[in-house]
């Protein structure tokens, strides 16, 4: 079987704002293999929230291809609202040691409606963009309220919600020139492994293996989410990467072996709104899972490199981990080969 090496090399002058890439320079992904159309991005094409400021704005067109096209319907009016006449889970701020930084660091936490420790519960780690922090998904995404409503109307599992600082440093904030950060955000791995991971399952009522850890993010995030996830299938099973940014590893290098990917995923999405001018990153990762028969889900919506697709992407992610039958799932295949 031929393999395709995808080089994601990015030299480029970027401004930030809040987690977001708002624009990129110069870029050298290698475009997707496919009879595409090219579509500029500009400031008047997608405009996010008028409460975060972000602009879907880059350089360079984007190139769709056949592939680019919604995988899903879009979530029903209010998703994203909090609802009268349902029960509602909790936020809450906590703090951790991390010996891999050498510091107190924070995640904010939700537990689901009725969380008890009289029962386990799966765990979905989500992580921020550069320019973010801990508090990045509530201000811009209410995944409270997302998982809330979908718990609610039995379309999604009760899960924990993990919410950390992936900027692995002992300053964490975003100020300043937030690109200097972006090492920090690699270094991520061992805090997220070595301390996050060890801290939730001592202080709350989980599940402790694999198929009960998820881990997604946006941007930066999910570059992070791919890299980390990808790379220790022997943590989580469940991986989601969300207008994925420059950081992620070349696709050959995410999964250098597809058949072993492929036995030990139990879900790998990649989503990308097709005015974002980083959509290139993700779709040279589903070009190669395509090309290695790995079962992937790709959903592209026509938002761009904002919360408009991001809180989305949570909303389809959140209904199809930990399920029997997510696509790529043991019994989902099963299902699909019987005549």
């Amino acid at each position: 079987m031929n393999r395709i090496t995808v080089a994601l090399c990015c030299s480029a002058v970027m401004l930030l704002q809040s987690g977001d890439w708002l624009q990129t320079a110069q870029s050298q992904e290698a475009a997707p293999a496919n009879n595409g159309r090219s579509v500029e991005s500009s400031d008047r094409s997608e405009r996010a929230p008028a409460r975060s400021g972000r602009r879907g704005r880059f350089g360079g067109p984007i190139t769709l291809g056949p592939d680019d096209k919604p995988a899903f319907a879009d979530p029903p009016a209010g998703f994203d609202q909090p609802r009268d006449g349902i029960a509602h889970g909790e936020l809450q701020m906590r703090e951790y040691d991390s010996t891999s930084v050498g510091t107190r660091r924070k995640a904010l936490v939700y537990t689901p409606p009725g969380y008890s420790k009289e029962k386990t519960y799966p765990v979905l780690y989500l992580l921020h963009g550069i320019g973010g922090d801990e508090e990045e998904w509530r201000r811009g995404g209410r995944p409270e309220a997302i998982l809330d409503n979908l718990i609610a109307d039995k379309q999604a599992e009760s899960m924990i919600v993990v919410m950390p600082n992936g900027r692995a440093q002992k300053n964490d904030r975003a100020e300043g020139n937030v690109m200097a950060s972006a090492p920090a955000f690699a270094k991520f791995e061992r805090d997220l492994l070595d301390n996050l991971i060890p801290f939730i399952e001592s202080e709350y009522a989980v599940q402790a293996d694999r198929e009960s850890r998820a881990l997604a993010g946006l941007s930066m995030g999910g570059g992070q989410s791919l890299n980390f996830g990808l790379g220790h299938l022997d943590t989580f099973a469940w991986v989601g990467g969300f207008s994925s940014a420059p950081n992620t590893k070349p696709a050959a290098e995410l999964v250098p072996d597809p058949q072993q990917t492929s036995g030990q995923l139990r879900l790998l999405y990649l989503s990308c709104g097709d005015r974002d001018g980083l959509i290139r990153v993700s779709q040279n990762v589903h070009a190669y899972l395509k090309d290695q028969g790995v079962p992937h889900v790709w959903h592209v919506d026509h938002h761009g490199h904002d919360f408009d697709h991001w809180k989305k992407a949570l909303y389809h992610f959140s209904q199809l981990v930990f399920q029997d039958d997510a696509p790529g799932s043991p019994s989902a295949r099963s299902a699909a080969a019987d005549p």
